[in-house]
């Protein structure tokens, strides 16, 4: 009978969620399953690495410092930009995205393709902010397991933003001088 009543109040779950998501109204453009299974595989990811540092005896840090977390900021930021729109890296988005046009110093303008996952996987790789937390995790991790290799990738990383800053200043200035 407590077995019957709890398959029952799954199925009402089941369809309480159903109703939610169909409630939506997304339709393909949003594939919200799909973004589901993706968090989950981030979750899943995240929890895998917590557990190999524990299991390896490494020490998470009680806080991480102010210099490592500029890095971290700046790195994260450049690679995000480097993976969600640069153009030498298309041959990553190719699989779910389509060419559109040129969007500036290096960068492509990209419209996500096909339904589900593919479209899910997608709106991750061409949006930066969406990989953020990502790059971000992977990074931050990085410093966990091997914190001179993640320095001295978040420095290269950080220096490249910084150069793009100087080159874009530098062209803007050129601009106006004309």
């Amino acid at each position: 009978m407590v077995k019957q009543r709890k398959q029952q109040q799954a199925m009402e779950q089941a369809g309480s969620v159903q109703e939610i998501i169909a409630g939506y109204n997304g339709g393909d453009e949003m594939p919200l399953r799909s973004y589901a299974k993706i968090m989950g595989v981030y979750n899943a990811g995240f929890a895998g690495l917590l557990l190999v540092a524990h299991t390896s005896g490494r020490r998470l840090p009680e806080r991480i410092a102010y210099r490592d977390l500029l890095v971290l900021g700046v790195a994260t930021y450049k690679l995000s930009r480097l993976i969600g729109s640069d153009r030498v890296t298309s041959p990553l988005r190719a699989p779910f995205t389509e060419y559109v046009e040129p969007a500036g110093a290096s960068e492509v303008k990209e419209k996500v393709r096909g339904t589900g996952i593919q479209r899910a996987i997608g709106d991750l790789l061409k949006c930066p902010y969406c990989l953020g937390p990502w790059v971000a995790t992977a990074l931050t991790f990085g410093l966990v397991f091997k914190p001179r290799t993640t320095r001295l990738i978040g420095g290269i990383l950080a220096a490249a933003t910084v150069s793009e800053f100087l080159n874009h200043a530098t062209t803007t200035i050129k601009k106006s001088e004309e």
